[in-house]
């Protein structure tokens, strides 16, 4: 079974590059971790991403309802900052999108997608933790595939089936001749490549991420040695650039992931030409 990526860390802790060890390169080794509960070999267990997923889910929760619990007129730090971000996503992702009439209704369902998923992004950096949980693509595509499943619930109850059929296939009887090829591109672009793409843009931008971190992090440790301590200096300030970097590629990924989402519904909710 595949080891903890911390445990590799820890078992290369002595090797350093005049040692005679190889560099410990991170790969698919550093995803995949250890059950805590059960066993890799059982139908179902408990892992680390598992429990930084649901720590997260209890950080947002948590937060909101520390917040909103005793709402005053003139609010405290808290709710400040909470208001701040849930109005952020409100005005400027699902009114700018969506609109503010039909809109509304997917606040909460949008804001809770971007802070639960820009949560499950910020373990990356959080000591001890210190791993994204969306960059195992299974957590990505299961918040897609709930986005998926109400934009393809909207479009038919708000078109019917004929119209539903024509906005997932393009419809558009000016194209003439090019019209079935045009129709079944549009068909499986829609139903087969957009859930797909939705989950894999933030799973490639978390795993790049990530991996280019533990990167730079072995490596400054590696080089720790001899006249390798000046290279080990360049990789450490990588380490640093690279973790200011991700802050915001944390932040950018949720928001792009929430504007997609206010996409598609507004698409299903938009009137067929």
């Amino acid at each position: 079974m595949s080891a903890d990526p911390t445990q590799v860390l820890a078992f290369e802790t002595d090797c350093h590059i005049f040692d005679g060890c190889g560099f410990p390169a991170p790969g698919l080794h550093s995803f995949l971790f250890e059950p805590l509960l059960g066993h890799q070999d059982d139908a179902v267990y408990f892992n680390k991403t598992m429990l930084l997923a649901l720590l997260g889910s209890i950080v947002v929760i948590g937060f909101f309802w520390a917040a909103f619990r005793k709402p005053k007129v003139v609010p405290g730090k808290l709710q400040m900052v909470a208001e701040a971000g849930y109005d952020f996503i409100r005005r400027g992702v699902v009114y700018e999108t969506i609109g503010k009439k039909e809109g509304e209704k997917y606040v909460p369902l949008v804001v809770s997608l971007f802070f639960f998923i820009w949560m499950m992004n910020l373990w990356s950096i959080v000591p001890l933790a210190q791993f994204p949980v969306t960059s195992i693509i299974s957590y990505p595509l299961v918040l897609a595939l709930i986005v998926y499943v109400l934009w393809v619930s909207l479009t038919f109850k708000r078109h019917g089936f004929v119209g539903a059929f024509k906005n997932f296939t393009g419809y558009d009887k000016s194209l003439g001749a090019v019209l079935p090829l045009s129709m079944t591109i549009e068909f499986f672009s829609n139903l087969l490549v957009r859930p797909f793409t939705h989950a894999v843009r933030l799973f490639a931008n978390m795993f790049a991420g990530h991996t280019l971190l533990l990167l730079f992090t072995i490596a400054s440790w590696y080089l720790l040695n001899g006249i390798g301590i000046a290279y080990a200096g360049v990789s450490f300030i990588m380490v640093i650039v690279m973790t200011a970097f991700e802050l915001f590629v944390q932040a950018l990924q949720a928001y792009v992931f929430v504007l997609l989402t206010c996409s598609f519904i507004q698409g299903a909710l938009a009137e067929h030409h």
